[in-house]
Formats: C-alpha cells, structure tokens, sequence
C-alpha cells in the first residue's frame, strides 16, 4: 500500500478583517497548541545573519515549560540564507524541507535538499544554507544543546531523505502506524530523536502515552483528534503542538488520508537532580 505524500508549510498573510478572531489557539500548563494561522506575517521573527529570511518560532526553552529544544518553522526567499546560521557552538539541530530547495554546505561538502530532506547536524558542525532557486523554500528546524557524555562521541552529520527511509510500521496493527527514523533508536550518541510518525485512517495510538521525554509535533499532513492531557484536539496540516513531559497522548485518525507528523523528543540522557 502507497501513501501519497505532501508537507503543510505555514500560510503567512493576514486573515481578513472579516474572519472571526477566535481560533482554536491553546496555551495550558501541560501543553501548548498553535494552530497553522498563528504563522500570519505579523508574528514572524527575523534573525542575525540571515538574509532574506524569515521564521515563525513554535517552541523555545521557558520557565515552566520546554526544557530542552526550541523549533522553528523558517522561510527563506530567493537569494536569502546564512553563511552563519547557528548561534550556539553546543546546538545540534535538524532540518526537514517542506517546500521549495536550497544549497546545504556541511563541512565543505554540499547538498541540494528537496521536500522531504532531512538533515542532522552534529554540534559545532560548519554549514551554510543557501536558496539559489526562484521560490521560496520552508523547512523546519529544530534546535538543542547537546548533552555530551564521556567516552560517547557526538554523531556525525548526515543527510538523508524521506523517500529513502522505510516507515518501521507497529506490530499488530496492519500497517496502519508506523515511524520513519532517520537513526537508530539504540544509539546512544545520539540525545534527540527526530522522525515522522504515519497514521492511515481508521488508525489509533491505543493508549495515553505518559513519558518523560517532551515532545514537538509539526503536522505535515492530514487530519486528526489528538489527545493532550485532559483534552481532544482536532489537529490538521500544518499545525503544531507542544506537549511538556508526562503530557498524556493519544491519537484517532480523522481521514480520509494518512496523517503524518514530525516528532521531537529528547532521549538516551539521565536526567539531572537539581534545575539549578
């Protein structure tokens, strides 16, 4: 069985004046929900030494809240990009096109990314992007200082491709839940895992998934109702959610197409007794 796949990118613009203002918009203690018209041009951000660029903030490290990445979902125009793109010597990051290509330099070596590139990018590692192309392109981008641990080293960079990488689909399910993962999930140089989660319809995650790692979800396609915490939100392409640790999850699939999303969580790494 074949998916046909696609990837939301945010919508920009402003709504019209004829638009209701209520949304469906949610800030609570255990999460947050940013449904796809929060990304309007008057709530994007610019950033130092990138040019033509602009990009929509969807989690950062807060007091009471995420700890341990931030996420962005970035656009940059013809001509735009960054001969220094990360601020932080001790970030690693992964990148995941949605729209669009761009030139990637890592380490002198480059690459011409398309919807569905993923990138990782080990901390510290030299890069450049750049958008020689005629249209915009949109990625998301998910940032986090590496927890470094002795006698384990820091993965190396890679890039790879969704279409190259096989959904490891659930036991007992038919087909209908799987994960593509871009690493091993035994590796234990590796402290976050990125990777797109695949329901088809009628598919469900069966159970109140309660766990310590926090999580980013970017909707790349389809409909859901997602369960966050107390709640169930109906989720669609394009939306993103923003789940601290031990928010309980679930997922009914709301069809009539599969429903995909990019996932976040922090693994591999003890967590510290004390927050100071």
């Amino acid at each position: 069985m074949s998916d046909d796949r696609s990837y939301a990118v945010p919508r920009a613009g402003l709504p019209p004046q004829t638009d209701r203002t209520v949304d469906r918009a949610v800030f609570k203690t255990a999460y947050a929900f940013l449904p796809n018209r929060t990304m309007s041009d008057i709530t994007a951000s610019s950033f130092p030494h990138w040019n033509n660029t602009r990009g929509w903030i969807l989690a950062r490290p807060m007091t009471g809240f995420s700890e341990t990445f931030a996420q962005y979902a970035m656009e940059v125009a013809p001509g735009g990009g960054s001969d220094r793109p990360e601020p932080d010597a001790d970030a690693e990051g992964v990148l995941f096109v949605l729209r669009g290509g761009a030139t990637l330099t890592v380490d002198s070596q480059s690459h011409e990314l398309t919807p569905g590139s993923f990138v990782y990018l080990t901390p510290g590692a030299s890069w450049t992007l750049h958008n020689k192309g005629r249209e915009p392109v949109s990625f998301q981008w998910i940032r986090k200082r590496y927890q470094y641990v002795d006698g384990v080293q820091p993965p190396a960079s890679f890039v790879a491709h969704d279409n190259d990488v096989p959904v490891q689909w659930m036991p007992d399910t038919n087909d209908s839940w799987g994960t593509t993962r871009f690493v091993e999930p035994d590796d234990l140089a590796h402290d976050m895992h990125v990777t797109i989660v695949s329901l088809r319809p009628g598919a469900v995650i069966p159970f109140s998934e309660t766990h310590v790692m926090e999580h980013g979800l970017y909707v790349l396609q389809g409909k859901a109702v997602y369960q966050l915490n107390e709640d169930w939100v109906e989720v669609e392409a394009g939306d993103f959610m923003w789940l601290r640790a031990f928010c309980p999850q679930a997922c009914y699939t709301g069809g009539p197409g599969i429903f995909r999303y990019l996932l976040y969580k922090d693994m591999h790494r003890h967590p510290a007794l004390s927050l100071y």
